[in-house]
């Protein structure tokens, strides 16, 4: 039966050409949208390519400007810290490079300085839980 309904559904798409035009133009569409479609990876192989060279470029000039500033000590934190939390981690490089940016920092950051960064950095951002009761009124409250 089910092949019978699938068949005919291929008869009426063959017999109505604007119809499968426009889902075949639908499904080139979200194919684009996600990036997984054959013609939006084959378009811009070069630009894909360029993108992550760039990125890649970007991350290991990072990561060289990182290691003349931090010490090696103050490194390793910050990668076990990026074990557990990624988006800390790079939050903290992002305050450290701006600092030296704006010439804030004249030497390299040792793994204390790192430590009390990281604790002002912790008052700054704590998450302050509140906890709020409401009492729901039954049909007999007054």
């Amino acid at each position: 039966m089910q092949l019978c309904e699938q068949s005919w559904h291929c008869i009426m798409l063959k017999a109505d050409p604007e119809l499968e035009a426009i889902r075949q133009r639908r499904m080139q569409e979200l194919m684009a949208q996600h990036g997984t479609g054959k013609q939006g990876s084959q378009q811009n192989p070069d630009q894909e390519r360029a993108q992550e060279d760039a990125k890649r470029e970007a991350d290991e000039r990072r990561q060289m400007m990182l290691s003349q500033i931090l010490s090696s000590q103050a490194r390793e934190r910050i990668a076990r810290i990026a074990l557990v939390k990624p988006e800390k981690a790079r939050g903290v490089e992002d305050v450290i490079l701006r600092a030296a940016q704006m010439g804030q920092i004249v030497e390299k950051v040792s793994e204390e300085r790192l430590i009390t960064l990281l604790e002002q950095i912790n008052s700054q951002t704590s998450k302050q839980t509140k906890v709020t009761i409401q009492r729901r009124r039954g049909v007999f409250d007054d």
